[in-house]
């Protein structure tokens, strides 16, 4: 069975995780298919704090993978933050169409 789930790196108190897909046997940090995204809980200022790259995640979900407990969280709130961004970008596209004429 496929799962896709966090692979820790970083150093001691400053962890850093690859967001993967993996078989199920394999251990937490070893051997994987693809890394699909990042996750940095202690980033600071402009760093980037999560990356997913969700049509290779729905792709994987689509094949009969399964995601963690705390991957099903961090690919919903990638999912609202993408959301929120492109209604965003949606809603300043007219207001630019308008100055620009």
């Amino acid at each position: 069975m496929v799962t896709i789930r966090l692979s820790r790196h970083g150093f001691k108190s400053n962890p850093f995780y690859h967001i993967t897909v993996a078989d199920r046997s394999v251990q937490r940090d070893g051997r994987f298919v693809e890394r699909v995204g990042f996750f940095n809980p202690v980033a600071k200022g402009q760093a980037e704090t999560l990356r997913i790259d969700l049509d290779r995640v729905d792709y994987w979900l689509s094949v009969g993978a399964k995601p963690s407990d705390i991957v099903n969280k961090l690919i919903k709130q990638a999912r609202r933050t993408t959301g929120a961004s492109s209604q965003a970008q949606a809603a300043q596209a007219p207001a630019e169409a308008a100055v620009a004429q």
